[in-house]
């Protein structure tokens, strides 16, 4: 299968979802939302499922429901912790272009609210900085292209990516 997928990774609150649905209006690509796909699978809210099965447990549903999605001229947005599934990223990898949404930890915190109602995997102790530094290498790894979201429109982002990805 050719690289026909455009897959946005990022921070819970980087925007993947907005910008993603957004893109795929402005390309006439199809749209995944990999949170709904994990949602769908289980008949449950991310959070439910979080406490459920555990952060590592959803990570490892999270990893199978990414490596199932088999898509062409799609936006894919993943979850946050998509990229600690290295099976999972390796199969974006092979179908897209994985495209990395970028933005500060100041907004990351300002948009998100409550990290448990959002479904925001948090190991014991852990907050929203040490997730930050702990995913920021990870997401810089599995990136074909970085998108600076900071201080940038929706409009422009789109606009950003649907240049780079041409």
């Amino acid at each position: 299968m050719k690289k026909s997928n455009i897959i946005l990774i990022g921070m819970p609150g980087a925007g993947k979802s907005t910008v993603g649905v957004v893109l795929a209006k402005k390309l006439g690509y199809g749209f995944v939302d990999a949170d709904l796909v994990i949602q769908s699978w289980e008949g449950k809210l991310l959070h439910e499922i979080i406490e459920e099965r555990g952060v590592e447990g959803f990570w490892m549903l999270e990893e199978a429901v990414g490596e199932s999605i088999e898509a062409e001229r799609t936006v894919i947005a993943t979850g946050g912790s998509a990229v600690y599934g290295e099976s999972a990223m390796k199969h974006y990898r092979q179908i897209g272009t994985v495209v990395y949404l970028s933005l500060p930890l100041a907004d990351i915190r300002e948009r998100l609210g409550d990290l448990a109602q959002r479904g925001v995997t948090l190991k014991e102790g852990q907050d929203l900085d040490a997730l930050y530094a702990e995913r920021l290498p990870l997401y810089e790894r599995y990136a074909d292209i970085t998108v600076d979201c900071g201080e940038m429109p929706l409009r422009k982002i789109v606009e950003r990516i649907a240049a780079m990805c041409r």
